[in-house]
C-alpha cells in the first residue's frame, strides 16, 4: 500500500463545514471592504469577490473588491464577526435565514 501525505491533496477539496452550528452572515450595507474580517479567518473561508454586486454604504464603496463567505470551508468560529470594526458580520444559528 503506497501512503500519500494529505498535504499531497488540495485542501479546497475537503469540506470542513459539516460541525458549524453558527454561520457569519455578511450585511453589505454596513460593510466598507476593509477586508478586516478576510485577513482574520483562520480558515480561509473569507474569499474576495473581484466584480461584486452587493449593496453598499456609499456609490464609492460599491465598486469595490468585496469579501464573501465559502461556506464550505467556514467552522462559523466567529472571528471575523468578532473583528469587524462596523459590526458588519453577524453570526446565525445554521439553518436559521437572515
Amino acid at each position: 500500500m503506497v501512503m500519500t501525505p494529505t498535504a499531497y491533496y488540495p485542501t479546497t477539496n475537503i469540506k470542513t463545514s459539516s460541525w458549524r452550528t453558527s454561520k457569519p452572515v455578511i450585511d453589505y450595507s454596513k460593510c466598507t471592504r476593509c477586508m478586516i474580517c478576510w485577513k482574520f479567518c483562520p480558515d480561509v473561508a473569507i474569499d474576495i469577490n473581484e466584480n461584486p454586486d452587493y449593496e453598499a454604504p456609499a456609490d464609492r464603496i460599491k465598486k469595490m473588491e468585496a469579501p464573501f463567505i465559502d461556506y464550505d470551508h467556514c467552522k462559523g468560529c466567529g472571528i471575523c464577526a468578532n473583528e469587524c470594526p462596523f459590526d458588519a458580520i453577524e453570526m446565525v444559528r445554521e439553518g436559521e435565514d437572515k
